[in-house]
């Protein structure tokens, strides 16, 4: 497998920084995420809270039948 931040091939098995290939890369990796580099890509709506309020979960007898 290949290192995301530099691309050099790394061993998965007895590597504590994987996926990445050295604890450089992987502050690299963490750096990026906090300078807001990276980001996720779908836009995400968290459910108003009365309406998740008023959601009811479903009862699993009733789904069996």
């Amino acid at each position: 497998m290949r290192c995301p931040i530099c691309r050099k091939e790394t061993t998965w098995r007895d590597n504590p920084n994987r996926p990445f290939c050295s604890e450089r890369c992987k502050l690299i990796d963490l750096d990026n995420w906090l300078s807001e580099r990276y980001r996720v890509s779908s836009h995400f709506e968290a459910p108003d809270r009365d309406q998740a309020a008023e959601t009811k979960p479903r009862d699993s007898k009733e789904e069996r039948g």
